[in-house]
């Protein structure tokens, strides 16, 4: 097996090589000044199974088109098979027609992994459960989900003044999975409601008991709008420590700034997607999921 680091996953692929006691590939990769990218394998990949590591956060575009080239330089140069890891699958909340005349983004990105030369696909905690029906190639499709039980657990949180919450009626099948880790935790949901024509979100009110403990539980963060609505909501409702666990960083817009100011103790995400310098704050913990793509691969 020989395993290469995108620019977007170098530190999570470098996390993983060492745990597999392999040693990163060399790759040459160049931006040139007008946005356009080279790649170049810098060793060789004939017969060799050939995993890619790189997720598809901000900037979105950028890293998706330097997954493609990856792809394909591994395919183009004889490899006998290439696993892309995508920790985070970027246009992931696109996976349908909205409105008529949209088109379908995700199927998009899609075609172009598997056009490119991927023989097999490993992400974490998608958006949309029907992600995979939406490949031609094996999909293993891996959850933070335990590392989440596993940080409850060590908190001391498994009692019945804490209660798991979605912060939408769409996470309760993944909340209820975590539920199930945790002896089957209490679980309750806040209402969402979503602008088709803009995206934005916003929290409208608890379906489910309020507890003295509140854990948000969801795939994503994106602005924080919708998880500091929920911990409002919550709070005000008589929860008195909130704290939110969420599996992908996006942070769009001013997401560390509100995540900060916000009710919430502590916010929980992972290593699927680089966490900049500036993006980062007092309350935040990142979590790794090395351990599991190495034991996927």
């Amino acid at each position: 097996m020989k395993l290469f680091a995108g620019s977007a996953s170098f530190d999570l692929a470098r996390h993983v090589a060492s745990i597999l006691r392999l040693k990163l590939g060399n790759i040459e990769h160049h931006l040139f000044p007008d946005g356009e990218q080279r790649v170049m394998l810098k060793e060789s990949v004939v017969d060799e199974d050939v995993v890619i590591i790189q997720s598809t956060g901000m900037p979105t575009d950028r890293n998706y088109i330097e997954l493609f080239l990856l792809l394909d330089a591994a395919t183009r140069n004889g490899a006998k098979s290439v696993t892309a890891v995508i920790p985070y699958v970027g246009y992931s909340r696109q996976d349908h027609v909205f409105r008529t005349g949209e088109a379908r983004s995700l199927e998009v990105m899609i075609n172009f992994i598997e056009t490119a030369g991927a023989t097999r696909m490993i992400g974490f905690d998608f958006h949309s459960i029907k992600l995979p029906e939406l490949f031609t190639i094996p999909v293993t499709h891996l959850s933070a989900l335990p590392l989440f039980a596993a940080t409850i657990k060590q908190n001391g949180w498994l009692d019945n003044e804490t209660v798991l919450v979605s912060p939408d009626m769409g996470g309760l099948r993944r909340l209820g999975i975590l539920a199930d880790m945790l002896s089957g935790m209490a679980m309750t949901s806040v209402e969402k409601n979503r602008d088709l024509a803009t995206g934005s979100i916003g929290a409208s009110g608890v379906h489910g008991e309020v507890k003295r403990r509140c854990l948000i539980v969801d795939d994503m963060i994106s602005s924080g709008r919708t998880i500091v609505q929920a911990a409002e909501i919550l709070s005000q409702n008589g929860a008195e420590e909130i704290y939110v666990f969420a599996t992908h960083p996006v942070f769009s817009e001013d997401a560390e700034k509100i995540l900060q100011e916000s009710v919430a103790r502590r916010v929980f995400v992972t290593d699927t997607i680089v966490v900049s310098e500036n993006k980062r704050f007092e309350k935040l913990e990142i979590l790794s999921v090395a351990d599991f793509i190495a034991q996927a691969l």
